[in-house]
């Protein structure tokens, strides 16, 4: 057994596992806030709850995540940096980073009701849902300094091949967001407050976790702070490498929400319904984007460096294992998708909509994972800008119109819209990434 297991496990393999397996098990502690959130709300009496905690949620998905870019270009970044042996631009990035997210984070605070209105008014929930969503919303926009910081903490951990540290400080947070979830919602009855609150809370413990994490590994910050500090063209030139991040993630995030809110549309149990359904595609992302972002890192790195091979060693072993997991999580899905159904909600018509629906989350593991290997790819070798168009091409052109041919078709017609989503990103990414690596452009700057 040690010797096929040798054999079988190249340094290639072993590299990425080596930065995967945290990651991977970093990234399924993230779903475990939705999937706890709707374990703890799905056990209630009426469903308002938990539809407001996913329209809720679904709104700082986008406002959050449409400032995601600042943990993706980070990691690019850092990761080439990492590869070059510049220890100095690998710290100058991480203090810049973490100044504009302080920057976006008071903005968004301050902007507050205005998003939150124009957030409830574009997701069009029902009277009662709408106005627990608003009470939820109030609560979680207080998360944004300590979200931001965590996306650019993470991103740079990342990056420097330390993936230990994202592990430690999400694991860390996540678990006193079940405890408090228990005690506010099971033990003190706030429901989607006390879900809201859990969640704030949680998140300040991971940012500052992870903040001690990193002074940690910058022995010299004292020393070279003032230097590292910049100027205002710094901040700039970092906005301008990710502001093609920025498009591709908020219309991601965009597609998302629309699904939700048709999903609204037809019925408070038909938005539960999905509402469970996603958290599995959460579990999916997050589990499989342990090796995207091991390639981020490898892919980074032989960019910084100039090597060609190495950039083709990263790909091909990260497209294995991508594999070998979505088919892994597709025979799971399969064979214990009624009873993770039953686990995470027992209203009883919630459970027979989303049962009646599970065939399609069948699909999304083959179907997404190349979307999530290739993002790790384009990320570490910066080349943001394909990321973006190969987003809008896959959300305009193909999502919507395949929706509003199906919309005959209710629910399921979302569903395969969704479904052919996953598949143009693949196809248009895929066709980019043979160009790009037939002309041998990953290394040139641009």
């Amino acid at each position: 057994m040690r010797k096929l297991t040798r054999y079988q496990l190249t340094r290639s393999d072993r590299h990425l596992w080596r930065l995967a397996w945290p990651l991977m098990l970093t990234n399924l502690t993230v779903p475990l806030l939705g999937l706890v959130d709707t374990a703890v709300l799905g056990h209630l009496e009426s469903p308002l709850y938990l539809g407001a905690v996913a329209v809720g949620a679904n709104l700082f998905s986008i406002l959050y995540w449409s400032f995601g870019f600042m943990r993706m270009g980070t990691t690019g970044l850092a990761a080439q940096a990492y590869g070059r042996r510049d220890a100095t631009a690998q710290a100058a990035l991480l203090l810049r980073s973490l100044l504009l997210a302080l920057a976006i984070a008071m903005i968004l605070i301050a902007l507050q009701a205005p998003l939150i209105r124009i957030g409830l008014t574009l997701m069009n929930p029902g009277s009662e849902v709408a106005e627990l969503a608003a009470e939820y919303a109030a609560i979680r926009i207080w998360s944004a300094p300590a979200v931001l910081a965590q996306y650019t903490l993470v991103g740079w951990l990342i990056g420097c091949q330390l993936p230990r540290g994202p592990m430690v400080m999400l694991i860390a947070a996540n678990g006193m967001n079940i405890v408090l979830d228990v005690l506010f919602v099971t033990l003190l009855g706030w429901n989607s407050r006390g879900v809201a609150l859990a969640t704030v809370m949680a998140e300040y413990s991971a940012a500052g976790l992870g903040l001690w994490l990193v002074w940690q590994r910058l022995p010299d910050h004292r020393a070279s702070f003032r230097s590292l500090l910049g100027h205002l063209s710094d901040y700039l030139a970092l906005i301008r490498v990710n502001r093609y991040l920025m498009v591709r993630t908020i219309a991601l995030l965009l597609v998302l929400a629309f699904f939700t809110a048709q999903g609204a549309r037809q019925g408070e149990v038909i938005l539960a319904a999905n509402a469970v359904l996603l958290t599995f595609l959460l579990v999916i992302s997050n589990g499989l984007d342990g090796f995207a972002n091991a390639a981020e890192a490898l892919v980074g790195q032989a960019v910084g460096v100039g090597s060609h091979q190495r950039f083709l060693v990263a790909c091909r072993t990260a497209a294995r294992w991508s594999l070998i997991g979505s088919l892994v999580l597709t025979v799971l899905f399969v064979t214990g998708g009624h009873w993770l159904i039953g686990l995470l909600t027992s209203i009883e018509e919630v459970r027979a909509s989303a049962r009646q629906f599970l065939p399609w989350l069948w699909l999304l593991p083959f179907t997404a994972v190349w979307g999530y290997l290739f993002d790790g790819i384009f990320i570490g070798a910066t080349r943001t800008r394909d990321m973006q168009n190969t987003m809008l091409f896959s959300a305009l052109v193909v999502f919507l119109p395949v929706w509003w041919l199906t919309t005959s078709w209710g629910n399921h017609g979302l569903w395969f819209a969704l479904i052919t989503l996953m598949l143009a990103r693949a196809g248009s990414m895929a066709t980019v990434f043979m160009v790009r690596t037939r002309n041998r452009s990953w290394f040139r700057h641009e």
